[in-house]
């Protein structure tokens, strides 16, 4: 990487431009991919930011939760039963059902994605 400055009183500043061609709307996840890498990570979040690869890095993580959401939900959701017979016959037993499902994907997708 070729880094030109420029002089801001006594000082050299780094001339860095961040291109912004692949950005587009994060969801949950890579928000809070980005959040950790934040807090916790910061030397290589900088390092993302700077080499221009945070965003499609970010990307990537929305992407594999997602694709983690779209195949365990219906597997667990035959796995214990949830139909949309239940769903008819007893709205709360199954948005219980429904809730611990998301709750068990998300616990999976947190350690496995987000935090790892």
């Amino acid at each position: 990487m070729n880094l030109t400055y420029s002089k801001n009183g006594d000082y050299f500043i780094p001339n860095i431009k961040l291109d912004n061609e692949n950005y587009k709307q994060l969801g949950k996840y890579g928000r809070m991919r980005k959040a950790w890498l934040m807090e916790q990570h910061s030397p290589l979040f900088n390092h993302l930011l700077l080499s221009e690869k945070l965003v499609p890095h970010l990307n990537e993580i929305d992407k594999q939760a997602q694709h983690l959401l779209d195949t365990m939900i219906p597997t667990l959701k035959a796995e214990q039963g949830v139909t949309d017979e239940l769903k008819m016959s007893n709205q709360l037993e199954w948005v219980g059902r429904m809730n611990n499902i998301m709750a068990q994907v998300e616990e999976v997708i947190f350690s496995d994605i987000v935090y790892a």
